[in-house]
């Protein structure tokens, strides 16, 4: 009877020495928190491929529009804004590069309509005791790399994302908390505006 009464005691010691997994966050819900996410602005940390470290400052104004403003020492700014990606480093002493937006995993989130539900759009899904992954590409252009988005639930926020390029590097963002409330003008998704005068484009 001893052994009969201590069997579901164990149990339970198991059950909570156990972590507990977290219930994937949804495709539709993931969507449905995109395509509601209209602005926000937050701080950002930056792991590049080379394992370097960089911070700044998001604004996101969706759809089809991001900024990334980078702290000192770092004078750079990456833009995108009218299907363009513009990228303007002043220490490299360069112009600066463009490139479609639309050729960059980053188009995915800032589409006018997020639909991760396509078909050969998500090619992972997967989740842990702390969060929901989904890894995502351009369904015609697997080619042009991917995108991880991480997010955590209850409510739903996106945390970090990795993007994995056509050229095969390497980047990782991570998202301090956003404010979703930010107000911020079409001047500042401005190309024109943005670049200083006297920059080649």
């Amino acid at each position: 009877m001893k052994i009969l009464n201590l069997l579901p005691a164990a149990a339970i010691v198991l059950a909570t020495a156990m972590p507990a997994a977290a219930d994937k966050i949804s495709l539709n819900t993931l969507s449905k928190y995109l395509n509601e996410l209209r602005t926000a602005k937050g701080a950002f940390t930056q792991i590049n491929d080379d394992g370097t470290i960089s911070t700044g400052t998001i604004f996101i104004k969706r759809p089809g529009r991001i900024r990334f403003e980078y702290n000192p020492p770092e004078k750079a700014l990456v833009l995108a804004s009218g299907g363009t990606v513009v990228i303007h480093d002043p220490k490299t002493n360069e112009p600066p590069e463009s490139y479609p937006l639309a050729r960059t995993p980053l188009s995915t989130i800032l589409a006018k309509n997020v639909n991760l539900s396509r078909a050969k759009m998500v090619v992972g899904h997967t989740a842990d005791d702390k969060s929901t992954t989904v890894t995502a590409q351009n369904p015609e252009h697997p080619e042009y790399g991917n995108i991880q988005l991480v997010f955590t639930d209850k409510p739903v926020e996106l945390r970090q994302w990795v993007i994995n390029d056509d050229a095969g590097s390497r980047t990782t963002v991570i998202l301090g908390e956003l404010d979703k409330n930010a107000r911020m003008s079409d001047g500042l998704f401005n190309v024109d505006l943005a670049i200083p005068q006297g920059s080649d484009r």
